[in-house]
């Protein structure tokens, strides 16, 4: 597979890396790795891969500057996978330039979920639906934007423009955590404030319309402390 894409790992656990290799490789992903994060950052301005695979906790640098570093040069996608927990940490991660953001323990099949997200956003993959998206569509939710109609089951859900805003902006980056600071800013154009709270009852009333029981959403996830989710497929 030459066009396969091309995947960095950065590693410092030994089993839990060749854990990840094994699995891109039985997917056909081409791959390189390193458990340093300097080494990590040479690597991705002298290979270009299509995703980075990263643990923060690092030998030499931190997971953290290796993103500030990444980011300076290259927009390529970075998925997390670390074992730190603190909602602090996972939140300055992705402000940061992280894509996506995994804690340790995590299943293999949701880790390949994530990288097929990334790479598609990335373009790295084929979208069938072409370049022009006219519709979102996942299980009975759909999302006309051109007509800026929304429906599940195929009934019409009546939504304020800052809540079809909102589902815009989770459609279009469907499958990733998005932070609260993320989606205020591109909602309200502006850093948090007031409108965490604001943003919250938006997420409370936009459940409370396209799900079948708000308190089990199937469509919008809550990342706690983080932001939200809503799910690709």
């Amino acid at each position: 597979m030459n066009n396969s894409p091309y995947i960095l790992v950065v590693e410092d656990d030994r089993p839990i890396r060749n854990f990840i290799t094994a699995a891109l490789s039985t997917q056909g992903y081409k791959y390189i790795e390193t458990d340093k994060g300097n080494e990590a950052v040479a690597l991705s301005i002298s290979n270009h891969p299509d995703l980075i695979i990263l643990d923060l906790g690092l030998p030499d640098i931190d997971g953290t500057e290796v993103i500030e570093r990444v980011r300076e040069l290259l927009s390529i996608p970075i998925i997390i996978v670390s074992a730190r927990e603190n909602e602090r940490q996972k939140v300055e991660a992705l402000d940061m330039g992280a894509d996506d953001y995994l804690t340790k323990p995590f299943g293999i099949s949701e880790l390949l979920a994530r990288i097929r997200v990334s790479l598609r956003h990335n373009g790295a993959i084929g979208n069938s639906k072409g370049e022009d998206i006219k519709t979102f569509q996942v299980k009975a939710l759909k999302i006309d934007f051109e007509k800026r109609k929304v429906t599940v089951d195929n009934k019409d859900i009546h939504l304020t423009p800052i809540e079809y805003k909102i589902m815009v902006l989770l459609a279009k980056y469907s499958g990733k955590v998005l932070t609260h600071n993320f989606i205020i800013k591109e909602i309200w154009g502006t850093s948090l404030g007031n409108e965490t709270q604001s943003l919250r009852v938006f997420m409370a009333n936009l459940r409370r319309k396209i799900e079948r029981d708000p308190a089990q959403p199937e469509y919008i996830y809550t990342e706690v402390g983080v932001g939200y989710r809503m799910i690709e497929e």
